[in-house]
């Protein structure tokens, strides 16, 4: 167990740092703008570039539609890579409900301009979580390993062109509160 949060606090430490030394990237010729780790398949070649290439979502709270005694704060790190056409593809770290260290690797689809509404937005994205072990694994379908598939529903409203307030459907768990900023 304590290796396992070793490992998970390693991995945010790096990805904060990298986040976090970006500036030298975009002063050194935008190599961060050049990295695409996402699948060609999520491009929309005949679309027009987006006018983001990163999100960093933060959420520091989430509201669950039950109460249990076990449940712990869920705190939330997450860095998506923009495509043509609306898709994307990223990384989130967590603690999930249970205070266990966990990550979710995802793809989706990003709709902007909802119901007329040019800062309205719905994401939809899936992919693997991991971090639902030992007492808690039955806490998501299908879980095996402590790898489940999952797919995960959000509405956003953009605060400034950059800036972004979230809400995301966890299923029958509860809703997660996230603000994100794009670069």
């Amino acid at each position: 167990m304590i290796f396992r949060k070793k490992i998970f606090q390693i991995c945010a430490t790096v990805g904060l740092a990298w986040m976090c030394g970006s500036a030298d990237a975009w002063a050194n010729g935008n190599e961060l703008y050049d990295l695409q780790p996402c699948p060609a398949i999520l491009a929309d070649d005949q679309a027009a570039k987006p006018n983001k290439q990163w999100d960093l979502t933060l959420s520091p709270y989430t509201h669950h539609w039950s109460h249990n005694p076990d449940h712990r704060p869920v705190f939330l790190v997450a860095l998506d890579r923009h495509l043509s056409g609306g898709g994307f593809c990223g990384l989130a770290l967590f603690s999930n409900s249970f205070g266990q260290e966990s990550a979710y690797l995802y793809v989706g689809q990003q709709w902007d301009g909802l119901f007329g509404h040019p800062q309205l937005f719905t994401k939809l994205s899936g992919g693997l979580i991991y971090g639902y072990r030992d007492q808690f694994k039955d806490k998501v379908p299908y879980n095996k390993y402590g790898v489940s598939p999952v797919i995960i529903p959000s509405l956003g409203y953009a605060i400034t062109p950059k800036d972004s307030a979230q809400v995301y459907l966890l299923g029958t768990a509860g809703l997660l509160f996230a603000y994100g900023h794009s670069f």
